[in-house]
């Protein structure tokens, strides 16, 4: 018999990878899914993602191009080893709105090892956004189109979001989360529709995504620790929003989170931090912040602390006018330019009784359009600039 060389073994291994890629590759049109956007396919879409689930060797869930309905989604794990959502054709929600609080349309739960990769969602959001718009009360909350709860390792990569009825994407209860390259976007007046909101998570990383909603781009919430956002363009919508902390008498705080490289047009909010006007709050804080290298335009605050947050006089969460009972300290400003819509460009409003410590201002440069010089206002803030800062510092 001849030998096998190197080579020879080396093409027998390819091979034998590439098959056992293809024997765990489930296509949900093999379970019946229909691409045709009318039939609800949530059933063919749970049988495929349940095979792939028990597959000792990673595997892929795929979506073919078409437009597939779903009803709801709900992928549980955990799963025998990595599984991929493979998206190259339209998910789309049903008509009308969904009911009760928000489950999550797509929801992913205990998968380890996840990826989900490419296509569209459309959450057909109008319906509910109509009904809040009316004014007249009894509108559910909405659904959130993307949940990924306590999980690990994972990517949400070259996705696009469209008209969500709440959140687009939210990352809850996680560890090691990458989101790049994805697309969000719904109109301006659309209420609630923060694009990706993380909270009780760690390690996670928002990268080279576009998002514009009528609210957030991007939310922080309690719990989050080690955080990045780089490079993300956002507008319109309300900036990107740390808070609001404190409207619980419990919380967890909120640490090493950095911004960097963003790009705001048009948008509400720059960089804010805010927290409810609560005087008692057990483990609320909000500590080591950078915001560094970021261009804005026309926005009304391009630089905000609000510790006075207290919509419709509180809803029962005991403001207005207490002192907010979660400490702000050391959150560094760096490298801020571009112009301001309102004559206030920076504004710290901190609590009297927990005062913000540790403020840092540096080559910042926001001024009104035309290059009029713009204002900076402090409340209970104390710090220090370095560099060229203008508006001129109040700390």
């Amino acid at each position: 018999m001849a030998r096998i060389n190197a080579y020879s073994l080396a093409l027998l291994l390819f091979c034998y990878v590439l098959s056992g890629v293809a024997e765990a590759t489930y296509n949900v049109a093999s379970f019946g899914a229909k691409p045709n956007g009318r039939t609800d396919s949530s059933g063919a879409f749970a049988s495929a993602w349940s095979a792939a689930c028990r597959s000792r060797e990673p595997a892929t869930v795929h979506v073919p191009n078409g437009h597939f309905l779903l009803s709801r989604a709900a992928f549980t794990g955990p799963c025998s080893s990595r599984v991929m959502l493979q998206v190259d054709g339209t998910l789309v929600a049903p008509s009308g709105y969904t009911s009760g609080g928000d489950d999550g349309w797509i929801v992913f739960d205990h998968v380890d090892g996840l990826t989900v990769s490419g296509g569209t969602v459309d959450g057909r959001g109008e319906a509910l956004w109509a009904c809040k718009a009316a004014g007249h009360g009894g509108c559910p909350s909405g659904a959130t189109s993307l949940k990924v709860l306590n999980s690990r390792d994972v990517v949400i990569s070259s996705l696009t979001s469209v008209d969500s009825e709440l959140y687009h994407v939210m990352i809850n209860g996680c560890e090691g989360v990458m989101v790049q390259d994805v697309q969000i976007a719904a109109p301006g007046s659309s209420p609630n529709t923060d694009g990706i909101h993380v909270q009780a998570s760690s390690q996670v990383t928002v990268t080279r995504t576009s998002i514009q909603t009528g609210d957030d781009c991007v939310s922080v919430g309690p719990g989050t620790t080690n955080l990045r956002v780089e490079h993300v363009s956002c507008g319109p919508g309300h900036g990107i929003r740390y808070g609001a902390w404190g409207r619980e008498s419990d919380e967890s705080g909120v640490e090493n989170v950095t911004v960097t490289g963003a790009a705001f047009v048009g948008t509400e909010n720059g960089l804010r931090i805010k927290t409810w006007a609560r005087a008692k709050v057990e483990g609320a804080y909000v500590r080591g912040v950078v915001f560094e290298h970021t261009l804005m335009h026309d926005m009304r605050n391009p630089i905000i602390i609000d510790q006075s947050y207290c919509p419709n006089h509180g809803g029962g969460a005991g403001c207005p006018h207490q002192s907010s009972a979660v400490k702000i300290s050391d959150v560094r400003y760096t490298d801020i330019q571009g112009p301001s819509a309102s004559k206030v460009a920076v504004k710290f409003d901190c609590s009297a009784s927990n005062p913000c410590s540790g403020i840092g201002l540096k080559d910042i440069k926001l001024t009104l359009d035309g290059g009029k010089p713009a204002e900076g206002t402090c409340q209970h803030a104390d710090g220090r600039a370095s560099g060229e800062v203008e508006p001129p510092s109040c700390l």
